[in-house]
């Protein structure tokens, strides 16, 4: 960039003026994130919407949308190549629509993997790369797939860990890192060979950097940790755990990569086993966020993990959560790992987007549950322009509900902010004075109407919030979202009063129906069950039968995870397994349209030693049945977390027939199992 152009852009930006130094802006740079993007010249802003399968066209300088191209069912993500072609990647179609600059209808519609989601074009805009959240031929997996832009069709699929979802290139395309959604890690492929890609690496030591020193045990996501060491409810050393890394995002000058997540706690949560927080008037999630009481929060806390992209592969940048200062190998010259709110009665809550402006100073935080975005810097952690010092945070800009993309124009100047639950546009743009303060311009733009009933449409945004009084409180600040990610699971294990219990998925189980609520069946009503987990766990209020009717309707919405199996015959194996499903007796509680028959039973899973073991009151009635549905894509598998996979769960106590009668099974049989249990 030109020193002209660069001076004028450090004038006028985000509040950058003491930090602004000239530098080369690296061919992976992207200004956009998520459901957004702009054409190459900023005229046209991109929108994609999932709720209506369209690519909406804005100008930019008028504020009206010009046109909409239908595209591919649930558009997750957009991206636009430097020839100005755009790509959509359909989430529920297994494809990427392509869109001519121009034109009213897909050039081309290329099929993927299973929940196609992040996408990078390598810097010459000759490779699409696409990171798939499942396999078609394995739900426990995804996989990366590198598309010719020139012939629209894919060149390999390179298979990748569990749910991945981001990915941002660096080294100039020849290396990628890829965000493993739940598990709150990046993995890293070689590149160089553009017909021969390779892991180089399958995860960090984020997880041990995050918790200085390791805690003897974490409740974590699988059997590999133990349980947490003793200690009082919300008192001395807490652990945490990423979660929710939904994308990553590069520094101009490809230094950095940023990765915003939740900080999920592990050790156990305080309270009697009724679910009430220790304390009277305390609810249990409020307090235990990381850096302690003194920047509030609940037991799940937005983040934001930086990682130093320079090594062989990205290595984290990051703090020691209990304490939330740096170790001390490391230089205070990143972002706070917890992005804590400068303000005490506005949360912050649910990052979804992100994006670093074109000066490489500052970075904005979409947060879909709070309804806002944070500015940040992204070189330091303090300043005298900062609120407050339990914050990082420059501004906290309020825009409409649930945000879940943002553009950055390439001067700078102007951001937009994708609303994807009232479907409108946020224009954001500078005051002008000397602090370049930020805030939002002009009326929003209505992009696409609702295709949710209005009930449904109204438990969404209830469900998704960590700011309506109804919910939750500003102590506490989660959201029915923070747990259940994308109304799904988290693959969190919650060190919970009562045992330890994994997030249950919510997606597509006919979850209504399916009463007794939780895993130890003891609510026998919906609004029971919902109103002791929002006003007793997570500070909100007693919830009346139309909130809670409103909340059934949306849950009951929230579609499956896509299958690659489902509408495709049976292998040789998976019929073998189905066959086997009805002689193990496996149906005889797993059964009917939910695959549960909502009956508490005994199948030899209690944890009956350690910190974390269950209640006796849970021992004596037993642990509800749950639904199988979709099971293919929820590990960690039972109450506990402790089967990482469902042939761990399977083999683990075969020999006992307490949980399906599996004794005389051989392990070909069960392999065979498990390939029916993934078509479900």
């Amino acid at each position: 960039m030109r020193r002209q152009g660069w001076a004028a852009l450090c004038a006028v930006t985000t509040l950058v003026l003491s930090g602004c130094k000239e530098r080369e802006v690296a061919g992976t740079w992207s200004n956009a994130s998520g459901s957004v993007a702009l054409s190459r010249d900023d005229s046209l802003l991109y929108v994609v919407d999932a709720d209506n399968g369209i690519l909406a066209v804005v100008d930019t300088a008028r504020r009206e949308k010009v046109s909409e191209v239908r595209v591919g069912p649930r558009p997750e993500r957009v991206a636009v190549g430097p020839d100005d072609t755009v790509y959509v990647t359909n989430r529920g179609g297994r494809s990427v629509s392509v869109i001519r600059k121009g034109d009213a209808v897909e050039a081309a519609r290329v099929p993927v993997g299973v929940e196609p989601t992040g996408m990078a074009l390598s810097p010459d805009g000759s490779t699409l790369y696409v990171v798939n959240s499942a396999m078609r031929e394995s739900a426990a997996r995804g996989s990366l797939t590198a598309i010719d832009t020139g012939t629209l069709t894919a060149r390999w699929e390179l298979p990748l860990g569990e749910e991945p979802r981001g990915i941002a290139l660096l080294e100039d395309g020849r290396k990628a890192a890829v965000s493993l959604f739940r598990q709150g890690d990046v993995m890293t492929v070689d590149l160089s060979d553009a017909n021969q890609p390779q892991v180089m690496r399958g995860g960090t030591d984020l997880l041990a950097k995050a918790n200085r020193p390791s805690p003897p045990g974490a409740g974590g996501s699988s059997s590999e940790f133990d349980a947490p060491v003793p200690m009082n409810p919300n008192q001395g050393p807490r652990s945490f755990r990423s979660r929710g890394m939904v994308d990553l995002l590069s520094a101009p000058d490809g230094r950095r990569l940023f990765a915003p997540v939740l900080w999920s706690r592990e050790d156990p949560l305080g309270g009697p086993v009724d679910g009430r927080g220790p304390n009277p008037g305390e609810s249990m999630y409020g307090g235990g966020t990381p850096c302690g009481a003194s920047a509030g929060g609940g037991v799940v806390a937005a983040g934001l993990i930086t990682f130093d992209a320079e090594d062989e592969a990205p290595r984290p940048v990051v703090d020691d959560l209990d304490e939330c200062k740096p170790p001390p190998e490391e230089k205070p010259d990143y972002p706070t790992s917890l992005v804590a709110s400068p303000l005490f009665d506005t949360p912050l809550q649910g990052p979804a987007a992100a994006v670093v402006d074109p000066t490489g100073a500052w970075l904005f935080l979409v947060n879909q549950d709070s309804n806002n975005v944070a500015i940040l810097p992204s070189w330091r952690r303090s300043g005298s322009d900062l609120v407050n010092e339990t914050s990082p945070v420059r501004q906290l800009i309020a825009v409409g509900a649930g945000p879940n993309g943002i553009a950055l124009t390439r001067d700078g100047r102007k951001a937009y902010v994708y609303n994807a639950f009232d479907h409108t546009v946020s224009t954001l743009g500078s005051s002008g004075n000397a602090f370049g303060d930020i805030r939002e311009e002009g009326e929003r733009l209505v992009i696409v109407g609702d295709t949710l009933s209005p009930m449904a449409a109204a438990g969404r945004r209830l469900f998704f919030s960590a700011v309506d009084a109804r919910m939750t409180s500003p102590s506490v600040a989660v959201s029915c979202a923070s747990c259940h990610l994308e109304g799904r699971e988290d693959g969190h294990v919650w060190g919970f009063p009562d045992g330890p219990r994994q997030t249950p998925s919510l997606a597509g189980r006919m979850t209504t129906a399916t009463a007794p609520f939780h895993w130890s069946g003891e609510f026998s009503a919906l609004g029971d069950f919902m109103s002791a987990t929002v006003k007793d766990r997570m500070g909100g209020q007693e919830l009346d039968a139309d909130t809670v009717a409103k909340l059934g309707a949306f849950i009951d919405a929230i579609p499956a995870p896509d299958n690659a199996f489902h509408g495709e015959p049976l292998t040789a194996s998976q019929t073998r397994g189905a066959a086997l499903f009805t002689q193990a007796k496996c149906d005889t509680c797993h059964t009917g349209a939910a695959l549960t028959d909502n009956r508490n039973v005994d199948v030899g899973t209690f944890v009956l030693s350690g910190v974390l073991k269950d209640a006796a009151v849970v021992i004596k009635t037993g642990l509800n049945t749950p639904s199988l549905l979709g099971v293919g894509r929820t590990a960690p598998y039972l109450h506990d977390g402790s089967a990482p996979t469902l042939k761990a769960r399977l083999m683990n106590g075969r020999e006992t027939n307490l949980h399906g009668t599996t004794a005389g099974l051989s392990d070909a049989d069960m392999d065979d199992l498990v390939a029916y249990l993934e078509t479900l």
